[in-house]
């Protein structure tokens, strides 16, 4: 049977770190429940076995992500799905061979005569919106393993890039006159991220950008080598990654590693849940075609910023040294425009910086999204993951109805594409099946955009993403 997946139950990583000290037996069983789904929120990583109990059972009375989902369905809270059922089934099994899996050598001796031996991780792709995060994180939340991980894909590539530019900026400079001696700083980086974690968990796992591309096969090899578990979830299956991106021919390899050291499982009902009619906040989608909309938007805001021990100002960001300022804020409240967040060079570290900050986002004027746009469109979809990613609450007023926003527009190339395929010394025709000149990842990826802001508009949302209430929990 269809399920609708409730975001309260996406399970994040510093969950259960501390939790066995702030609750007593006193709690039921529901109300742990309840308290362990608001602290399933923040962090990047937690020893987990600091927060199981004697007899590896978990502190909210389940034994594992499968008994957790099955207590879920006789609570009336889920309705049993199938897929996420046989998903969970093959995660629990996993949960049960990494109790107390370590990839660090136990003497120094075993260090240089042996190689850690990893259990199989996981590959779960499906549509948007079928639940492989929800089941991935209910799994992340309860594996017991010395360290681990749970990251945005995307995050974590603009983390090992930042460390492989570190670790060439410490290389001693070359001396004039004599050859620099090559250095690979890939594998020294795989060390590094093996010591931090011996199990990864990546959030949409995509790739779109040549220079991750090129370092996976690399990158993940070493992992693999260094006894690291990788769980994943996906919107494609590993032999559509990259599809019709530039120099695949070199990509390719990395598929044969991940499907070597990783189980590809299918996690797909036909049914977006986010998009399951569940009771709304109110409206916060609005059309500028809409009578007083702009006037409703700043009453909104006014609103909210009546509620903020701060007043409206302009709020300048510090981002890897660099400054970023928007314009109009109040305390946890930003009040943007499209052109403010996607027209600026912005990345995925700033959509990250704005997410910290700020609980409630006003996305105003935004487009309609043609390929010729298509830098905004990514701009864009980056921003959705990083702001759904953390609970922040949008209020949104665009152009077009949200399913309409963006749109395939191929019968106008721009000035970019030609210049580059005239450097790449490409014709039309080849240029045509490349996914940089088709925007066929843009499209892609939007649909997962369109879903979740279809859920960022549900009641649910919106009070989960009330950080003046977490913070009394």
């Amino acid at each position: 049977m269809a399920v609708r997946v409730p975001l309260s139950l996406k399970m994040s990583p510093s969950a259960l770190l501390g939790f066995k000290c702030l609750f007593t037996e006193q709690y039921s069983s529901k109300k742990l429940l309840k308290s362990l789904t608001e602290l399933c929120r923040r962090g990047y990583s937690v020893k987990a076995q600091q927060a199981v109990e004697e007899g590896g059972v978990n502190v909210a009375g389940f034994s594992g992500p499968l008994d957790h989902y099955s207590g879920l369905i006789r609570d009336g809270t889920l309705r049993e799905d199938e897929h996420q059922k046989a998903v969970l089934q093959k995660l629990d099994e996993l949960h049960k061979t990494l109790k107390g899996y370590s990839n660090t050598p136990t003497s120094i001796f075993s260090k240089f005569f042996t190689k850690p031996k990893a259990p199989k991780g996981y590959y779960i792709y499906g549509d948007v919106g079928t639940g492989k995060t929800m089941v991935m994180d209910m799994f992340y939340s309860y594996a017991e393993t010395e360290k681990k991980k749970r990251v945005h894909f995307h995050g974590f590539m603009l983390d090992v890039h930042k460390r492989i530019h570190r670790l060439k900026q410490s290389m001693p400079k070359r001396k004039a006159g004599k050859m620099a001696k090559s250095y690979d700083p890939i594998a020294p980086v795989a060390e590094e991220i093996s010591e931090e974690a011996c199990l990864l968990c990546f959030d949409e796992f995509q790739v779109t950008d040549i220079a991750d591309a090129m370092i996976l096969k690399q990158l993940f090899e070493n992992l693999f080598l260094n006894g690291v578990v990788v769980v994943a979830t996906s919107n494609r299956p590993p032999e559509d990654l990259y599809k019709n991106g530039l120099q695949r021919v070199n990509f390719v390899p990395f598929i044969a590693v991940l499907q070597k050291y990783c189980q590809t499982l299918r996690l797909d009902s036909g049914i977006d849940y986010r998009k399951r009619n569940r009771p709304s906040a109110g409206k916060l989608y609005f059309l500028s075609s809409e009578p007083d909309a702009e006037a409703t938007l700043d009453k909104m805001f006014d609103e909210l910023a009546f509620k903020q021990n701060d007043i409206t100002r302009p709020r300048v960001m510090n981002v890897h040294n660099r400054k970023v300022r928007l314009n109009k804020a109040c305390g946890t409240i930003a009040d943007c425009t499209f052109e403010e967040l996607c027209d600026r060079p912005l990345g995925a570290s700033d959509y990250l910086e704005i997410s910290r900050l700020f609980d409630t986002v006003f996305i105003r004027h935004i487009p309609l999204l043609t390929l010729n746009k298509k830098t905004q469109a990514r701009r864009l979809i980056t921003l959705v993951d990083a702001l759904y990613d953390h609970k922040v609450r949008v209020v949104i007023l665009a152009d077009h109805p949200l399913e309409d926003i963006f749109v395939h527009d191929g019968d106008h190339g721009h000035d970019e594409s030609h210049i580059l395929m005239d450097d790449l010394g490409l014709k039309r025709d080849e240029a045509s099946s490349l996914s940089i000149f088709s925007g066929e990842e843009e499209k892609f990826a939007f649909q997962r955009t369109v879903s979740r802001l279809t859920e960022m508009q549900t009641d649910e949302y919106w009070l989960e993403g009330d950080r003046s209430k977490k913070s009394q929990v």
